[in-house]
């Protein structure tokens, strides 16, 4: 028997007419109940949710619960995080409404107080029922399969076709930017360089002794994975493409072990840091030929011998774990909550210097920030740039300060130097409401004697 129809069974019981309003005291038992059921025991993340907005709708007058509220006082979020980016509520709210119906559909079933999150908002409601017929023996069992889930952040399962379609979107816009951008760039052979000599410099010095460049993009479905089972991905997993290793780890359920193998059947790219790409692509007329790749289907063998630029922080890009031991700052993330925004660890702060930076966003005001990193290959045969950002939009900006002949103009005038040495460059890239993104130079590190 399917679930929803066991919901509908015990939910769509006939509500008894004429009952007094339930008391404070009444409400308050049925939340502690519910939250104590079994459906919430492996899940202290959505048996606190429960708890708070319970609460709240318990104290007279109490308007709405707002998920910017919820946000914060549950899940740790800042109080102006963005919601548009960041769904943690919503996704763990559909969940909370499954385990909600399905403690009054089994140990609930002789409840005669039900209570109720609608959708569309977060304020319980309750209600009187007339109980409904006890579960027979065969539903119970079915029933059995949909507690055995994890901790980690549920999708909700009407979403995650989606999810996938938006993927297969995204990587069909991809490929027709990518021949957009190619036409574009040989239609422009004759120009390309321009009245950008400090940026011609930097990047033919970068490529000398190459015939190929490649740019490896970021794979979002790592980003996926670890939001859903907030398990980090080796290296060796990633490399092996023992991706569902991710999901044993975290004692998935099957139906959430087939969304993971759902999501890494397809690439998914985030928009910024593609238009990263993009930049870079343009520079084409005097590169050598410039590759797009997956990180996904990147070599060890390519790493060690190639000149090549990577897109992305190590979350989404496991390629950059090799760098980060080399690197002063480091994108970093909370590791006990892999959902959580980045930020960049300093690990050698000058006095002038903060030791962690970390995004700030509001309603008028975002300030985000990105790390460019141009390093020797590991076998000294060639460079590597890296770009990096707390968000994509950030690491759209890095690459386009390594593109813009007036900021590297101004930071090869900074060093004091002609030919460009290996570097770090920490931007902070900040906008106003109603404003473009603009980038300035925080700190720094040059390493002259590595070039």
């Amino acid at each position: 028997m399917e679930y929803g129809k066991i919901m509908g069974s015990q939910l769509n019981a006939p509500v008894e007419e004429g009952l007094d309003e339930p008391s404070v005291e009444e409400r308050r038992q049925l939340i502690d109940r519910v939250a104590a059921s079994a459906q919430f025991r492996r899940s202290a993340r959505l048996r606190d949710f429960l708890l708070y907005v319970g609460g709240q709708s318990l104290k007279e007058g109490r308007p709405e619960i707002h998920e910017q509220e919820i946000g914060t006082k549950v899940f740790g979020r800042s109080p102006s995080y963005d919601r548009s980016q960041d769904n943690i509520v919503r996704v763990n709210a559909t969940e909370l409404r499954k385990r909600i119906e399905l403690y009054f559909a089994t140990e609930g079933g002789h409840e005669t107080l039900v209570l109720e999150i609608p959708r569309g908002g977060y304020k319980p409601i309750f209600r009187r029922r007339v109980p409904g017929t006890p579960l027979l023996p065969e539903m119970a069992a079915e029933t059995e399969t949909v507690l055995e889930t994890s901790d980690a952040t549920p999708m909700p399962p009407r979403s995650r076709p989606s999810l996938i379609w938006v993927g297969l979107c995204v990587m069909l816009a991809i490929a027709c930017a990518v021949l957009l951008v190619q036409n574009l760039t040989f239609r422009s052979a004759s120009t390309g360089w321009a009245g950008r000599p400090t940026v011609e410099l930097f990047w033919k010095d970068f490529a000398k002794g190459q015939t190929e460049i490649d740019i490896v993009l970021p794979d979002a479905s790592v980003t996926l994975s670890e939001e859903i089972t907030h398990h980090r991905m080796s290296m060796n997993d990633f490399l092996d493409h023992n991706f569902i290793n991710q999901a044993e780890q975290a004692s998935l359920s099957p139906d959430r072990v087939r969304d993971l193998q759902g999501i890494f059947g397809h690439t998914l790219v985030m928009l910024g840091d593609f238009l990263a790409a993009q930049q870079i692509l343009a520079l084409t007329p005097m590169l050598p030929s410039l590759r797009l790749q997956q990180a996904r289907s990147y070599t060890t063998d390519a790493i060690k011998q190639n000149s090549f630029i990577l897109i992305g922080g190590r979350k989404a890009n496991p390629w950059m774990g090799l760098f980060d031991g080399q690197m002063n700052f480091s994108l970093d993330f909370d590791t006990e909550r892999a959902e959580s925004l980045s930020h960049v660890t300093n690990r050698h702060p000058r006095p002038e210097e903060q030791a962690v930076y970390t995004p700030r966003m509001d309603a008028n005001a975002f300030a985000g920030y990105s790390v460019i990193a141009y390093l020797p290959n590991p076998s000294g045969t060639g460079n590597v740039i890296t770009l990096a950002g707390t968000d994509s939009e950030a690491t759209r900006v890095a690459a386009e300060f390594l593109t813009s002949e007036t900021s590297m103009a101004k930071f090869r005038s900074t060093l004091k130097v002609k030919k460009f040495p290996h570097f770090e460059v920490l931007l902070k890239t900040s906008r106003l409401s109603g404003t473009s993104f603009n980038a300035e130079m925080v700190a720094y590190r040059a390493y002259p004697d590595n070039n």
